[in-house]
């Protein structure tokens, strides 16, 4: 994904949770961004905020939201919640204020940049901030296959030459071709384990939900679940 990519599905979200750390802890709000560029995604808050305060202490923050009903709703026969076909959209990195000066220089770049400056000039403790190296993730789900035959499709992504780390499932050499963690995870519809030319099984990542049925199906303890 580019940065226009990831800027349009964070913008067809609307709404995100930013998060941020405070004396160790956690802290969330819900803000939005406002516009983009090569130089990365950009959002505002006040001085006065703990917000603030939390971003330029550390200058790291992470970022995500759904897009989809927020209105749950569980099936009558088995009591289970129905999501409605939707995705989600996450990023973590690092995070810089940038000035008044700097943000009149992009202006004319979107509609966005002009109001984001309109605002600011309206609200002077208004202050600005780009996320200009991240990692994430976009994970588009479809429990119900009403659009395809499995049900999630992810797509990690990073900007900025951000490192990224491995999350998920791989098959170890240990494997003895049973198909029994195939079998598993084609019943439950992720359909994520593949069989390569070679006959040999790997995991498409692009579909596996780390639900970690496989590992418990495998004989022979030949999947794992780690973080590179």
């Amino acid at each position: 994904m580019d940065i226009k990519e990831i800027y349009e599905k964070f913008d067809q979200i609307g709404c995100l949770t930013f998060a941020t750390i405070d004396d160790g802890y956690p802290e969330t709000r819900i803000a939005h961004l406002f516009a983009y560029d090569e130089e990365g995604l950009y959002f505002r808050t006040m001085t006065v905020k703990p917000f603030y305060r939390q971003i330029t202490e550390t200058g790291k923050m992470s970022i995500c939201g759904m897009s989809a009903s927020p209105n749950v709703v569980h099936a009558e026969a088995t009591g289970l919640p129905i999501f409605e076909p939707g995705f989600t959209m996450k990023a973590t990195g690092d995070v810089r204020e940038i000035s008044f000066e700097e943000l009149l220089k992009k202006e004319n770049k979107s509609q966005g940049f002009a109001m984001g400056i309109k605002d600011i000039r309206r609200y002077r403790d208004l202050r600005a901030f780009v996320m200009d190296r991240f990692r994430g993730e976009y994970y588009d789900y479809d429990f119900d296959l009403a659009t395809r035959d499995h049900k999630i499709i992810r797509e990690s992504f990073s900007f900025n030459d951000f490192p990224t780390k491995f999350r998920g499932m791989k098959i170890n050499e240990k494997c003895i071709g049973c198909n029994q963690c195939k079998e598993q995870c084609d019943v439950k519809l992720f359909k994520a384990i593949e069989i390569d030319e070679n006959g040999g099984y790997f995991i498409n990542n692009n579909h596996c939900d780390v639900c970690g049925d496989c590992t418990l199906v495998c004989p022979v303890g030949a999947i794992d679940s780690y973080r590179e």
